[in-house]
């Protein structure tokens, strides 16, 4: 689903939007992975990083949707909490769904970060 631009919105804030909204699903898509195969992929609190991080991306979402003005603060702390999630999913390596969550993370941190820089 993408999110269609409207008048009071810029690009950036579509683009992080679409990436946010991304990230959120692969995050729930991923922890639900991770306690089928069990073993590594529910250690080093895996789970709840994964789980943070799709929270805050939904937050980070519907702050700028609602045009709060905590949105760039907001979007600080999802592209840390992306940073931090994408580091935990690389800590298992040769895993397909783990790369791909950890890319979709790093993602939303940058257009999260290019945020910050829109709405400071």
């Amino acid at each position: 689903m993408m999110v269609m631009l409207t008048e009071s919105m810029t690009t950036e804030m579509q683009t992080c939007m679409n990436a946010c909204m991304e990230c959120h699903k692969i995050c729930l898509e991923t922890m639900t992975y991770c306690m089928i195969k069990g073993g590594k992929h529910v250690d080093m609190g895996i789970i709840g990083i994964l789980r943070d991080c799709s929270e805050i991306c939904m937050m980070c979402m519907n702050m700028m949707m609602g045009g709060s003005e905590f949105t760039s603060r907001t979007c600080m702390l999802c592209a840390e909490m992306c940073e931090r999630c994408a580091s935990a999913c690389e800590t298992i390596s040769n895993d397909k769904k783990m790369s791909e969550c950890a890319a979709s993370c790093r993602k939303c941190a940058e257009t999260c970060c290019n945020m910050t820089r829109v709405t400071a």
